[in-house]
């Protein structure tokens, strides 16, 4: 007995539904795959890099200075041995910024540039190590571009791509030419329109949401930047001591009632830490009274550690 128009017709419906069924199990299947490859692809290149920088040494106290006296007078052969003696320092702090929305390889990259900034400023005469000086620039590179790759996240994916092209050539160009480079230079190093890259810029700054103010109620240690890690290598003991030692020779740069405010609220000189209320009962003065103290004290600091080329955010994470 014949078909009818209607099974027939209901049939081939069936057929479709089954067939879009098997080509997005396909579709699932390959993302899920090409995903995978992804992953392997990163852990190679991971450890292809690991790899080629070596096992290159830490230079001592002695050799810093050497290498890094020479560096300032324009020695390529010191800069060089400065970068390359400190790129597992890159690696290290790196993997703390793991699963925040760049790649391995993104960071070790950015922190690089901030390494490279780092030996470009450094000033052996000081009398800190490099590795915590250097430490500052890592983590500065490696937060702004986290910072810069979260603010573009909702934008359409093309236009995420081209912002980042804008902005990686900014923080090249920043380490080149010791300033923010204007649109103009931008455009010059890109060669694309400078409409276009002031279009992008402006874009740029709509979306960005930065500048966590410095001293709120935090009672956050100041020591408590550094990561509690087990089987800590030479770099993090090294941070620690000459972190500690630089903060008590900042500290003397303030009056005494700033330092001793700073040292009660963020647990230092034998302090521990405490809130802006239990600080003023302590010494006498109202909270209110202690929060300026605080503010003027940290303004000082941030003169201070500037003028070294530190960043007083990366201490006070309020």
């Amino acid at each position: 007995m014949g078909r009818t128009k209607k099974e027939n017709s209901t049939e081939l419906n069936v057929d479709m539904d089954v067939k879009d069924e098997v080509l997005e199990e396909i579709e699932d299947t390959e993302d899920e795959i090409f995903a995978k490859e992804e992953v392997v692809k990163n852990l190679d290149a991971t450890q292809l890099y690991l790899g080629e920088i070596g096992f290159s040494p830490l230079l001592s106290a002695e050799e810093e200075v050497f290498f890094a006296r020479k560096a300032l007078r324009g020695c390529e052969a010191s800069r060089k041995r400065m970068i390359e003696s400190n790129l597992r320092l890159v690696v290290k702090i790196a993997r703390r910024y793991n699963n925040r929305g760049l790649a391995l390889l993104d960071l070790i990259e950015e922190g690089n540039l901030g390494l490279i900034r780092a030996v470009e400023k450094f000033d052996p005469e000081r009398g800190f190590r490099f590795s915590t000086y250097a430490t500052w620039w890592i983590r500065q590179t490696i937060e702004r571009a986290i910072m810069n790759q979260t603010r573009t996240i909702r934008l359409p994916i093309h236009v995420v791509k081209e912002l980042n092209v804008y902005l990686r050539t900014a923080r090249e160009l920043t380490q080149k030419l010791d300033h923010e480079p204007t649109a103009e230079e931008i455009a010059e190093k890109l060669d694309r329109p400078v409409e276009d890259v002031s279009k992008m810029l402006r874009l740029n700054e709509k979306i960005s949401s930065v500048d966590t103010p410095i001293g709120g109620d935090s009672d956050k240690a100041l020591l408590d930047i550094i990561a509690d890690e087990k089987g800590r290598g030479p770099e993090g003991e090294i941070q620690d001591q000459d972190i500690h030692n630089n903060i008590v020779h900042w500290l003397e740069e303030l009056n005494a009632k700033q330092r001793e405010v700073l040292a009660r609220r963020f647990g230092l000189l034998g302090y521990e830490p405490s809130t802006l209320e239990d600080v003023g009962k302590e010494i006498g003065l109202t909270r209110e009274r202690v929060r300026q103290i605080q503010v003027e004290a940290l303004r000082r600091l941030k003169e201070v550690l500037t003028h070294q080329g530190l960043n007083i955010e990366s201490l006070f994470r309020a």
